[in-house]
């Protein structure tokens, strides 16, 4: 898997470097998230789902076998690893795309790039007891995500000095320990976890500074689609009725540096990113003619 691992770690700096934001498809296949909780824990209709989201254009996707939403409560890891595995082999028999499996527990790590992950969503950026040595020994691409708290606790009365300076220099560090460990920099990627342990302004103070968290050096992943920070923002109660907020908050996270977007609805953002890379190479061609 380490080939796999630096083939994915690759195609996504590649996308950096050409000015391209990659989407990440998300398939939960639980029976409690907070959006499509119980909508794709079959394995028939979580590939038919992958299949969907392929076709329209996602990069990855990212399966899922814990709910993280707030109140959330924890899932034993053979009870994970027994929804996730089938799913990751059935998409990655059939499917050309790579697979992220979003889990915190090293068990689940193994086991899901045994069966063709090539990469680790971890919420609690590898902080769990033996994910670092997992990551560590599996050697593929890890997004480091920010939670306050646990997500059955984290949104009970969060708290920053400065959200953005605390993000920054808690990723500082967190890389810096991965690399000391044995992770090459090149396959980490950070994510400020917008909803996890955080109010709404403070998920707007990140989404207004996320350009500062290119100092890291690391590809950033923003996932905000349909979260409840946009239902507070539009009054849509229903996770279904954000569409046209996550679209504006994916547009604005991707200008001002998202690298991966972790999106429900893949063809819609598709779209509207495509519409930003066109306006992208436009002014750069603009840009060099004036030179």
């Amino acid at each position: 898997m380490i080939d796999a691992g630096s083939n994915l770690a690759g195609r996504i700096h590649a996308a950096i470097a050409d000015g391209r934001t990659l989407v990440m498809g998300i398939l939960n296949v639980t029976p409690d998230s907070f959006s499509d909780g119980g909508r794709f824990d079959a394995p028939e209709r979580a590939l038919a789902h992958a299949r969907e989201m392929l076709a329209e254009g996602a990069d990855i996707i990212d399966i899922g076998g814990e709910s993280t939403r707030p109140g959330a409560e924890p899932v034993d890891a053979d009870a994970e690893i027994a929804r996730v595995v089938p799913v990751i082999e059935a998409i990655t028999a059939e499917l050309d795309v790579p697979v992220s499996i979003d889990t915190m527990k090293p068990e689940v790590m193994r086991a899901a790039v045994a069966a063709g992950a090539t990469m680790i969503n971890d919420v609690n950026a590898l902080r769990a007891p033996g994910a670092l040595e997992a990551a560590t020994e599996l050697q593929v691409p890890v997004c480091l995500m920010h939670m306050q708290g646990q997500p059955r606790t984290m949104q009970h009365d969060p708290h920053y000095d400065n959200v953005v300076e605390d993000l920054l220099q808690f990723f500082h560090q967190r890389i810096a320990q991965c690399v000391e460990a044995g992770l090459d920099q090149r396959l980490l990627i950070a994510d400020p976890g917008f909803g996890f342990g955080k109010t709404l302004e403070h998920n707007l103070a990140l989404l207004a500074g996320l350009d500062r968290f290119a100092t890291l050096g690391v590809p950033i992943l923003a996932g905000i689609s349909r979260k409840s920070m946009l239902g507070k923002i539009t009054g849509r109660e229903a996770a279904d009725d954000r569409l046209p907020a996550s679209i504006a908050a994916a547009m604005l996270a991707a200008e001002r540096g998202a690298n991966i977007i972790r999106v429900h609805d893949v063809a819609e953002t598709v779209d509207a990113l495509k519409v930003l890379q066109a306006v992208r190479v436009h002014q750069s061609s603009a840009n060099s003619a004036l030179r």
